[in-house]
């Protein structure tokens, strides 16, 4: 029997026609492997379909929540593994102003949007590229070019994603060039997390620190009030480890039953963020430091996840809207079936001069990357 190197890592494709927007198109899944990890995608969306890990008991364990056919990803609500943008989270009333000019968007949650609206990034198909590598893990990038008037955003913005894997991390790169007018551009990877096993039950056990001293307070319409408050004496405030559960019922505060709120990131540098090596246009900035957002560990698998990212925000959701989900092997999610950590710039920022602007000029670059790394024990 032919042995193989541990670090050997290949991208397999399966291809698929299958209607979007009443047009048939390509879509294919994408299986990455690096070692005893294993990763699915697809090219709808740029979504992780599955990340396989060993537990503590050398169990491959799915990690991500998700369904068995790409067709389910069609009618999706929940944004499962999916890149979404161009401008992720919400805006407040569908609109903002830019230079001098009103945008009216899609207004596909009440009268807000949200995640780039009906059509946004995580409705589309994206062009693939892929390629063999080694010791320095497997990149696979999705490119998508978001033309003016989409969802009401103006300018053309070229998006692309890379994701690279390694048997103990995987590498997360968000860029976008505004292509020739003035736009927002915030975008997110939505994935679901359960440490334990998708199949795994609640997260409600699973211990999360956050490192952040300060969140984002929202209406009763999760839009932001513009205030940045420190979380000290509210049960937003995970600057020490504790069971997710622990505080979920508090009252006074607008929990809604779980957490879907976005913490404005300390600054403690973990390390550099290398420049992207890409011949396609886009600029790294290595003056971008990867920042240790925020820990998470499963008791039930014993696998943790540490997560750092170059962007000023994350929202920590505990999946408070899933019911009666038919996901992997018919496994049914329900409310805290998983957890989102979604790195990200604030939620209507365009609308709130005092966040981080997310305003990206004609001509210029918008980049942020995340590092998810793994451990056992």
């Amino acid at each position: 029997m032919p042995k193989f190197s541990f670090w050997l890592c290949l991208i397999i494709a399966a291809t698929f026609g299958i209607v979007v927007n009443s047009i048939e198109n390509e879509v294919k899944i994408y299986w990455i492997y690096q070692g005893n990890t294993t990763m699915k995608l697809t090219n709808f969306g740029a979504r992780i379909i599955s990340l396989v890990i060993p537990d503590k008991n050398g169990k491959p364990t799915d990690i991500v929540l998700g369904y068995d056919c790409v067709e389910d990803y069609l009618n999706d609500k929940t944004y499962f593994g999916a890149i979404v943008g161009r401008v992720a989270n919400r805006i407040g009333g569908a609109q903002f102003t830019l230079n001098g000019s009103h945008y009216k968007l899609d207004a596909n949650e009440n009268q807000n949007t949200l995640h780039g609206g009906r059509k946004g990034l995580s409705q589309v198909i994206w062009e693939a590229e892929g390629r063999y590598a080694d010791d320095e893990g497997l990149p696979l990038t999705f490119f998508y070019t978001s033309r003016d008037g989409e969802e009401g955003f103006p300018g053309d913005v070229l998006v692309r994603v890379t994701y690279s894997l390694n048997p103990k991390n995987l590498r997360v790169e968000l860029e976008a060039k505004a292509l020739n007018k003035s736009t927002p551009v915030n975008l997110a990877q939505h994935t679901y997390w359960n440490l334990g096993g998708h199949n795994s039950g609640d997260i409600l056990s699973d211990e999360v620190q956050i490192f952040a001293s300060n969140f984002t307070p929202v209406n009763d319409q999760l839009i932001p009030t513009g205030e940045i408050l420190p979380v000290n004496g509210t049960p937003y405030d995970f600057l020490k480890s504790h069971k997710i559960g622990s505080h979920i019922n508090e009252k006074g505060h607008l929990l809604r039953n779980g957490y879907d709120i976005n913490y404005a990131i300390d600054h403690e540098v973990k390390q550099k963020s290398p420049v992207s090596g890409c011949g396609c246009g886009f600029q790294g900035d290595d003056g971008e430091r990867l920042k240790l957002a925020a820990v998470v560990r499963s008791k039930k698998s014993g696998i943790g996840m540490n997560i750092s990212t170059t962007a000023p925000g994350l929202q920590f959701y505990t999946g408070n809207y899933l019911k009666n989900v038919k996901g992997k092997g018919g496994y049914i999610y329900q409310a805290h079936a998983g957890y989102c950590f979604e790195t990200q710039g604030f939620p209507d920022s365009v609308n709130h001069p005092n966040f981080p602007s997310q305003i990206v000029k004609a001509g210029d670059y918008y980049s942020h990357e995340t590092l998810y790394e793994f451990e056992t024990k």
